[in-house]
């Protein structure tokens, strides 16, 4: 099975020819916080993409903070930065992976399998002596991307409800602890967490440098999962759980979905049940 990480040393040697590499770097409590790093520094030749107005569509009063893409909309999006049937696309970020591991899901999920994420993000680029720049490069337009979506890859809140004391189902809550608990809540309005549903914080999938833990300790991460029910993965709002999505995928679980609205999405409708710690 292919990695779905690639090191700082083999970008590096990686011809140049057919790769697109994206910029990915954001922040929820500064949303011009990724643009602004990109435009100090980032890979020679990335291109930037901005969680909001490229990764998602427009926020509505429901279907969660950072809505999926339309498939017209992604496919317009990888067409205007040169991105083709055939292209091997990196993404990359410095926040452990939290934001490239939404554009890797979001890649598959419309049909282009030959993606990666930057194993430590820019931190193990600038490391490793990878060549950096500032000045902007600008999307060529030039890609004849087609979205294939993968659609059975999503749940929506109806059928999270529906199957809320499902036995064949193991729900996970991706978010820190405090979060899942329900002793905080610092960007939805509600705290708590969807009844039945198991922690497994999206930062454990790396290690204080960023990179991804072995597949060995990945396994043993997951190790309780129990292999015959389906896997439901949400955060707060369909990012940071493509972290999780990512860590199954590196230890060749494939078949986890995500509930893309997440917690923003489930706690915006009033009759929705909620579980505290």
């Amino acid at each position: 099975m292919k990695s779905p990480l690639i090191t700082a040393e083999q970008l590096i040697t990686k011809p140049d020819n057919d790769v697109v590499v994206f910029d990915c770097r954001f922040s929820l409590a500064d949303t011009q916080m990724g643009e602004q790093q990109y435009q100090q520094d980032h890979i020679s030749g990335a291109l930037y993409l901005h969680l909001d107005n490229d990764l998602s569509s427009t926020k509505a009063e429901h279907g969660g903070r950072h809505p999926l893409p339309s498939p017209e909309a992604f496919e317009a999006l990888m067409r205007s930065c040169g991105v083709s049937e055939t292209t091997h696309v990196v993404a990359y970020d410095d926040q452990r992976f939290a934001f490239a591991s939404r554009l890797w899901w979001l890649m598959r999920y419309f049909g282009h399998d030959n993606v990666s994420i930057l194993d430590g993000g820019y931190s193990a680029w600038k490391a490793a002596g990878g060549a950096i720049e500032s000045s902007i490069t600008h999307r060529s337009g030039q890609g004849n991307f087609v979205s294939k979506t993968h659609t059975d890859w999503v749940l929506g809140y109806e059928n999270i409800k529906e199957q809320l004391n499902s036995e064949r189902r193991t729900l996970i809550d991706s978010r820190e602890a405090p979060r899942y608990q329900g002793l905080e809540e610092p960007i939805d309005p509600v705290a708590g967490h969807i009844p039945g549903a198991v922690n497994y914080p999206w930062q454990e999938v790396t290690g204080t440098d960023g990179k991804a833990l072995s597949p060995a300790n990945l396994q043993h991460r997951w190790a309780d999962l129990p292999q015959d029910k389906e896997l439901v993965i949400y955060c707060g709002s369909g990012v940071t759980a493509c972290v999780n999505l990512l860590s199954l995928a590196i230890i060749g679980v494939e078949n986890a979905k995500l509930y893309a609205g997440s917690w923003s999405d489930w706690c915006s409708y009033p009759s929705s049940p909620i579980k505290k710690l």
